[in-house]
Formats: structure tokens, sequence, C-alpha cells
């Protein structure tokens, strides 16, 4: 079993509320601030935490009853480490669980007024894209009128950045997301006819 952050229910209820499936809030730990986002269009839902200006995040997956997994990989646990400035005390150890417990107990009682995300806000963590420097989403491509077939590349990045029901309207209609390195191009997200 992992740690329960039993306060994501009321978040969970608000996105519901608002229709939300993606929101983000800014966390604290030690000196180091960070962007968190709950995914809840995947499955498991998805915690990503992505720490400002250290160009580094990771996911925890969140199970059914708010469980989250406290296990990282190996080099997530040690970027994590090096990042919040803690050095190897064998009296002292950091773990995962702990962030965890401490991440639960400063869970907002209430969605932040600014908890929608904006495709170029995960980018800026989920960078294992392909063109992962356009970071704007800039609307669609019906790739059957052109004859071409979307790439799985591209629904990937779809998938990271956009959500799971872009992604499987995209692969079921054949229609690539478009995307620039150039904020004036951004376009709203809304879902491919």
């Amino acid at each position: 079993m992992g740690v329960i952050l039993s306060g994501l229910g009321p978040l969970v209820q608000q996105m519901r509320q608002r229709g939300l499936q993606r929101i983000r809030w800014p966390y604290r730990h030690s000196r180091v601030s960070f962007d968190v986002f709950l995914f809840t269009d995947e499955t498991p839902w998805c915690l990503l935490f992505g720490a400002k200006a250290h160009n580094f995040a990771f996911s925890v997956p969140v199970h059914r009853g708010y469980d989250a997994d406290p296990n990282l990989a190996p080099e997530d646990y040690r970027r994590l480490c090096e990042v919040l400035g803690l050095k190897y005390d064998p009296n002292k150890k950091f773990s995962p669980r702990a962030f965890l417990d401490d991440f639960g107990r400063a869970l907002p009682a209430k969605l932040p007024a600014q908890a929608e995300v904006r495709p170029h806000d995960i980018a800026l963590y989920r960078k294992d894209v392909e063109e992962s420097e356009k970071i704007y989403f800039c609307g669609w491509r019906d790739n059957t009128l052109r004859g071409e077939s979307v790439s799985q590349a591209n629904l990937h990045k779809t998938k990271q950045l956009l959500g799971v029901a872009a992604y499987e309207r995209c692969r079921a209609k054949n229609i690539s997301s478009r995307w620039s390195a150039d904020a004036e191009a951004a376009a709203k997200f809304t879902m491919p006819i």
C-alpha cells in the first residue's frame, strides 16, 4: 500500500463540478517550488511534480482510494534528493513516502483560481515528446485529406500534453496535433471534430 492522499478527494470533486480532468497548483517543499499537476484522465491517475528552475519532473501514479505509489525510479530519487539539496545521512534517510506524506498535509482545500491547465504548462515538464521545443498547441491537421497518417510520435505528444480523450480521437480520426515554438501562434485547445 502506498500513501493515502485523502485530501485529493475534495479537489477531485471540485474538478468534476467544473468539468476539469487536469489541474495544477503550487507546492513548496523545503526551499523548492513545484508545479503539481493532477491528471484524472489517465489510468491510474497521475501526479506530475515539476521542480521550478531545476529542469526536473517526476510522476507518481495514484490508484483507487487516493493511494499514491511512493516508489520512484532510482534516477528520479537521486535527482529529487539533489534538487532538494539533501546529502546522504545514514541516520536520516530521505524517503519518497515522507515527501508524499508532507505533500498530502499541504494539499489545498479548494481549487486554486488558476487551476486550469494549458498544454504549454505541461510541456515544460513532459519533455519526452517529439519536437519538445514546440510547446504551444496551434490546432489540428486532418491527415486523411492529405493522404497521410498520424505518426505514433505525434499521438504520444498529443496524449502527454492534451490528454487521453484527445489522443483517442486523433488516433481514431487520423488527426495530428499541431505545435509551435512561438507563443503568438498558440490557439485555445478544443477537441478535434
